[in-house]
């Protein structure tokens, strides 16, 4: 798996990486297709070869999202011989997919995070919450991957990635480390009362003056998020298997809250950083996916 190093510290910044899965030989496949997810803080790459997964890669957006689009899948083929001219099929979806300037056909991330925890984690899944840098979204769906129902809230970041990484340079935290911090509380503070993060920012300052530790302030802006999840998921209706997909779902403060909260486990996280399947690249993974159904389709 190839990382990103980091110069100075940047607390907000979480790992940027890619990995291939050496098995498997695309020279001798029939159909090579690809997923690309521009979301507006991260943009990811899946590469399929005949519904396997081969490579992808987790990248930062930048200011231009047809840029990060050539990043990320560039990224993903990066030491694997690929070249663009060898996908039969690429799908962009995202918060920019209809800027993604080599994709065949642009799909809502909806449907390709479903699509992609049917893959991650098998036709048992029903429910999915997706929290992306920017918005939240609570999904339903059946055995094959299809979403029967969704809701979605993106007015503002409180509770999403991007309100994350405020935290985290507020705090001096690193992000990947904030919520294991947020559990070393010994009671549960009140959540705090802003959904704005400048206002929730703002209000965590001052909870550090009065003399709060960087564990409550954290406690208190994790179960936050997790109540705000929480009500989306309500409104959408829960039903098991239940699992979490982006950048958050890494985040054990905000996902230990919600299972408290809802009275139920989410199926456990893959083991990434080893054979499993990254949660954060589920959109882009079932981009991959729909890729092959509609390069099949056409055929």
């Amino acid at each position: 798996m190839k990382v990103v190093q980091e110069g100075k510290k940047e607390y907000w910044r979480w790992q940027e990486y890619q990995k291939i899965l050496s098995s498997k030989n695309w020279e001798k496949s029939d159909i090579i297709t690809a997923g690309v997810d521009v979301g507006s803080v991260g943009s990811k790459a899946v590469v399929m070869i005949n519904g396997e997964v081969y490579s992808w890669s987790v990248t930062r957006t930048g200011s231009n999202s047809p840029d990060s689009a050539k990043k990320a899948i560039g990224w993903a083929m990066e030491g694997t011989g690929l070249e663009l001219d060898d996908f039969k099929y690429i799908v962009g979806t995202g918060y920019g997919r209809v800027n993604v300037p080599m994709a065949n056909k642009a799909v809502t991330e909806i449907a390709c995070h479903a699509k992609g925890a049917n893959h991650i984690w098998g036709p048992t899944v029903r429910t999915i919450l997706d929290v992306g840098g920017q918005d939240i979204k609570a999904i339903r769906c059946d055995q094959t991957g299809r979403v029967t129902s969704f809701l979605m809230n993106d007015k503002c970041a409180a509770g999403t990635g991007r309100g994350m990484e405020v935290f985290a340079d507020l705090l001096q935290i690193p992000i990947e480390d904030i919520g294991e911090v947020s559990l070393r509380v010994d009671e549960e503070p009140e959540p705090v009362s802003c959904t704005c993060v400048a206002f929730a920012k703002t209000e965590a300052m001052g909870l550090l003056r009065k003399g709060w530790s960087k564990e409550k302030v954290l406690a208190a802006y994790t179960r936050a998020m997790a109540i705000r999840m929480c009500a989306l998921l309500k409104r959408v209706g829960i039903e098991k298997d239940f699992v979490i997909t982006g950048g958050q779902s890494k985040n054990i403060g905000v996902v230990t809250r919600i299972e408290k909260i809802l009275g139920i486990k989410r199926l456990p996280m893959p083991n990434w950083r080893g054979g499993g399947l990254d949660p954060m690249i589920a959109g882009a993974l079932g981009a991959a996916i729909i890729a092959k159904a509609l390069h099949e389709r056409s055929k």
